[in-house]
């Protein structure tokens, strides 16, 4: 299987990143196919080549999740949400209902030790 991912280069703590098609079993730096494209981080710069990148897409190359997103800002992939998403999303949805049901006991907990201190240091 083909797919279409990100190959780093540059110095440390400078990444930049080469889109290139590999093969799936192939090491992330390893020699590619073909390069397509190149994207650094740091300037926002992106540089696609559209026309092999169509035809990979045609013959089935699967883009891993950044080089995906990379392509739906080029417009040559529409934005699609996946079943992973959903399930991340509802995931932390669920999390931070929970959260705020502890700390919303935690402070009725907190509440009457607080009020009785200071109706005990009133008294004195």
């Amino acid at each position: 299987m083909i797919k279409l991912r990100l190959k780093r280069f540059g110095k440390k703590r400078e990444a930049s990143f080469r889109l290139v098609a590999c093969n799936s079993t192939s090491r992330r730096d390893g020699r590619p196919l073909e390069e397509l494209g190149f994207y650094n981080p740091r300037t926002k710069e992106t540089r696609l080549d559209t026309e092999a990148l169509r035809t990979r897409l045609s013959q089935g190359a699967q883009p891993t999740d950044a080089v995906r997103s990379l392509l739906e800002k080029g417009g040559l992939l529409e934005k699609t949400v996946r079943a992973a998403e959903l399930v991340g999303k509802a995931k932390q949805a669920k999390a931070r209902q929970s959260g705020a049901k502890k700390a919303a006991q935690k402070q009725l907990e907190d509440k009457p030790v607080e009020e009785v201190t200071s109706e005990n240091t009133k008294e004195a």
